[in-house]
């Protein structure tokens, strides 16, 4: 270890603190982690490490890495909605707030877990009766439309499913260096069942014209500035996506009423894409021959580097690609990140949840020993097609001491999620490298 280390702090304090500081420290300019170095890491995570010798050079503890532990002094900042879990409070104008990791342990993701992300204000619920609610559809249609949700319910077949919603920027904080937006770590997600009817049996009815191409999506959302003639966010997609059989008008989700909070009394479902799309509070939709441009298209908002850019560049987006599917993700969600176990834990069985977008997953793998191992997960089929995919399996451990359980999914394309975030972009889209939790056993 660097002599520096004698004049510092111990480094477990040191490690709370300034964890950059304390990495440099503790791996000096050789990037081996022996002698008073693993001693002193071992202090700080609070425990020996025994696989130290498979830790990959440079490496921060997850322990004092995971985004929040570098928030209010190594606990983020919660909040509690009327009906809700704490979640993770990243922002209060406009309103986001993430659900912690391991909250999300339920197949199907109840109201108190779902996590929330606004655009704007958070306009006035609905008075009298929600059926009366009105959805406009024009543009290049032959017959423009505008329907209750009563006659949305009466006149289209009604369908229920289990669909992933996913923030476009999930994942957003663990990109290097900070860019801007929301610092999401993996909680942006969530899988409720919902019921609504197809996009796609909407357009028909109103007949697609032949420059139907893109749709351009409204919401009742007030601007943050309050001004009326600006959206607080309106994005639009390729008419290929909305023809997809799961892009649904939902009016409920997991048995009840949409909540006012997501979106409620109907709002669109673009499962699979960046959640944006989803559009809250759902008004209008307009059928474009060309590429939407609303608040929150062009530029860098929502799209990412046809070929890589320098990280920590600025970039006008010109030469960027709207993201569309949403990259391979998965999460552990059995145990909390710091999740202490008995003294003599040998083995622990873990689960979690796995998506990829519009693809599926093909296989989970977990480490124990810094990725220098890895075992395969046993993974379910989706409950249907964009449902995210649980998995489970054992994980063992030698002795008693501290670890982390690493954990990568891998698409039906084969792509895995990478040791880290690819792809740097201004507003951090896409990032979903390889996750860890620390575990301390003993």
């Amino acid at each position: 270890m660097s002599k520096a280390y004698s004049s510092e702090r111990h480094i477990h304090e040191l490690y709370a603190d300034d964890p950059e500081r304390a990495d440099a420290l503790v791996w000096g300019r050789r990037g081996a982690l022996k002698g008073a170095a693993l001693a002193a890491m071992g202090a700080a995570v609070g425990g020996a490490i025994p696989f130290a010798g498979s830790m990959p050079s440079g490496t921060m503890p997850a322990l004092f890495a995971r985004p929040a532990a570098a928030q209010s002094g190594g606990a983020p900042q919660m909040m509690r909605l009327e009906g809700k879990v704490d979640l993770i409070l990243l922002g209060e104008r406009p309103l986001v707030l993430e659900t912690p990791e391991h909250e999300l342990d339920d197949a199907i993701t109840p109201y108190s877990k779902f996590f929330v992300r606004n655009n704007g204000q958070t306009p006035q619920p609905h008075q009298g009766d929600p059926n009366a609610w009105r959805i406009t559809v024009e543009g290049e249609v032959s017959r423009p439309l505008t329907l209750t949700l009563g006659e949305l319910k009466s006149r289209f077949q009604n369908v229920t499913r289990q669909l992933q919603m996913e923030c476009g920027g999930n994942g957003r904080s663990f990109f290097a260096p900070q860019t801007r937006g929301n610092q999401w770590g993996n909680g942006a997600i969530g899988n409720a069942e919902y019921v609504g009817v197809r996009l796609r049996d909407v357009l028909q009815a109103a007949g697609l014209g032949p420059n139907a191409r893109f749709t351009g999506h409204f919401g009742s959302d007030p601007h943050l500035s309050g001004d009326p003639n600006r959206q607080a966010i309106s994005r639009g997609m390729r008419i290929e996506k909305a023809m997809d059989e799961d892009t649904l008008i939902v009016w409920q989700m997991n048995g009840q009423p949409l909540p006012h909070i997501h979106g409620g009394p109907v709002r669109l479902l673009v499962p699979g894409w960046p959640g944006s799309l989803s559009q809250k509070w759902f008004t209008r939709i307009l059928i474009r021959p060309d590429v939407h441009n609303g608040a929150g298209m062009g530029g860098t908002s929502y799209r990412m580097p046809v070929r890589p850019i320098v990280p920590g560049s600025n970039n006008d987006g010109r030469d960027f690609a709207d993201m569309e599917s949403m990259p391979v993700r998965s999460i552990l969600s059995s145990h909390a990140h710091g999740t202490r176990l008995p003294a003599g834990t040998r083995h622990l069985d873990i689960r979690g949840a796995a998506w990829a977008g519009d693809l599926t997953v093909r296989a989970v793998h977990t480490s124990v020993d810094f990725g220098a191992t890895w075992q395969e997960m046993q993974v379910a089929a989706p409950a249907n097609r964009h449902a995210w995919q649980r998995w489970q399996g054992r994980v063992s451990f030698p002795t008693d001491g501290y670890y982390e359980i690493w954990y990568r999914a891998t698409d039906s394309q084969g792509r895995m999620q990478p040791h880290a975030p690819a792809n740097w972009n201004p507003q951090g889209y896409g990032a979903n490298p390889v996750s860890r939790i620390a575990v301390l056993i003993g």
